[in-house]
């Protein structure tokens, strides 16, 4: 999986400038942390929380950054009840970690979201249809609980040929949402 290209992806930074100004931001899965310091770099906090977290040896002395090394998958919710002003999780999926995501964002919190879908594994890796959302899956794992912004799925050709699902909602349950338009690319 491409998790630590450098630029952060054209989806997160589209919604990004929703998350509230100066909210704690959790990057799920952070890898070398792309999306984290772009979140930075507007001026949020960060919890980056990986099982491995060597790509983030620039960041460990901010007082701005929280880096928590756990494995989410084989063992309890790390975070325990805290919520976060926006959550970006992207090429990473853990379907047990979904309701406890909607959960984890404070009011108007933005959860940002891109993995992979069914289809993919004819582009390579993931393949495994553990790591593959099922169609829909990402818009029916958050629909109920949060007001969806904006929702995509198909088959996209950069950064490499994929298959993915794309969400971005807001916890402010009934709301109209904010229109965001696509920035060139």
């Amino acid at each position: 999986m491409d998790h630590d290209l450098q630029s952060p992806e054209p989806w997160v930074a589209r919604f990004a400038p929703l998350v509230p100004a100066g909210g704690i931001v959790l990057d799920l899965a952070c890898g070398s942390g792309r999306h984290g310091r772009l979140f930075l770099a507007r001026g949020h906090p960060l919890v980056a929380l990986d099982r491995e977290v060597g790509g983030l040896a620039d960041l460990r002395e901010r007082p701005d950054v929280e880096v928590v090394v756990a494995d989410v998958e084989g063992g309890p919710w790390p975070l325990g009840g805290r919520t976060f002003a926006g959550i970006v999780v992207v090429n990473y999926l853990h379907r047990p970690l979904l309701p406890m995501l909607a959960a984890s964002l404070a009011s108007d919190g933005v959860l940002i979201y891109q993995t992979f879908g069914v289809g993919n594994e004819r582009f390579g890796r993931p393949s495994n249809p553990d790591f593959l959302l099922k169609p829909n899956e990402l818009l029916e794992a958050f629909a109920a609980r949060l007001t969806v912004v904006a929702y995509e799925a198909g088959e996209v050709t950069q950064p490499r040929p994929a298959v993915v699902q794309r969400l971005c909602a807001i916890n402010r349950p009934n709301a109209i949402p904010p229109l965001v338009p696509a920035q060139p690319q």
